[in-house]
């Protein structure tokens, strides 16, 4: 097969650029630190903007492509868009203006759970710009016109996390009253905001034991380390590796939150001024 990352492989070695409009993209980032330990990530979380899902997509995708530019400026060897709501309408702009693989969060999540789901019953939940934005029912359908799909938004779940409420009785509470009436319709759901891996198991606790959860961190990175693999460009680093963070507001907020994501402190998160994104 021809590879179209040829003049990529002899950097190998460079590190995986990781976008979101927020901290819900470290959940992408703690799974790709699983998956792929000797890889190199470069983390931007764009801090002073976020939310993305109010926003028009014109101002999305110029946020992103200042966001990747300001990635690819520092090196990398490919681009992983772990917002839903980037992933929805700036991925293909994306694709278009940089030679990099490029992934958003949506495609893997869907392809997992038509693997997975046995009647073509689909949830999603997320925010209310991604549920709005039809995006996870539209790439479900074109891969498979059977599919029945269902979505809810689950605003509330966001702050929960970033207050650290994540597995406490609240969160379960305002889990049922989302999911109550979803779940006698589906067998798989799609956890369709990068935040919601966080609670994943009080939402397994609520919804039916027999309905199965797609954890589009996990499936995201899934498909990086596929990629890596059939283009040759794993690392060939061993550990430690290293991983940079950058931020565009409250750097030590997101320290502080950014530890309840990974599971381990992190330190020296660098502010960079929104002037200097281009």
């Amino acid at each position: 097969m021809t590879n179209p990352w040829l003049k990529i492989t002899e950097k190998r070695n460079l590190p995986i650029g990781v976008f979101d409009s927020g901290l819900g993209g470290l959940t992408v980032v703690k799974q790709l630190i699983r998956q792929l330990p000797c890889e190199q990530i470069i983390y931007f979380g764009d801090t002073a903007r976020v939310p993305y899902g109010n926003k028009s997509v014109e101002t999305v995708q110029k946020f992103s492509l200042q966001i990747a530019n300001f990635l690819a400026d520092r090196g990398i060897k490919m681009i992983v868009v772990a917002c839903n709501t980037a992933s929805s309408v700036a991925l293909e702009l994306l694709q278009t203006h940089f030679d990099l693989p490029i992934i958003g969060v949506i495609e893997p999540g869907a392809r997992s759970a038509l693997a997975n789901s046995p009647g073509k019953k689909i949830g999603v939940i997320g925010t209310t710009g991604t549920i709005n934005s039809g995006r996870y029912t539209q790439v479900l359908t074109a891969l498979d016109l059977s599919t029945r799909v269902f979505a809810r938004a689950c605003p509330l779940f966001v702050p929960l996390v970033e207050e650290g409420w994540g597995n406490t009785l609240v969160t379960e509470m305002v889990a049922r009253e989302y999911l109550h009436d979803l779940v006698p319709k589906i067998d798989t759901l799609i956890l369709g905001c990068t935040h919601y891996p966080i609670i994943k198991d009080v939402i397994q606790k609520v919804v039916d034991s027999d309905i199965r959860i797609i954890d589009t961190a996990i499936e995201t990175a899934n498909q990086v380390r596929q990629i890596l693999t059939q283009y040759g460009l794993l690392s060939e680093l061993q550990k430690p590796t290293r991983y940079q963070f950058f931020v565009s507001d409250l750097p030590q907020k997101f320290e502080e939150i950014a530890e309840r994501f990974l599971g381990e402190p992190i330190a020296d998160v660098e502010k960079i001024q929104l002037e200097n994104l281009h």
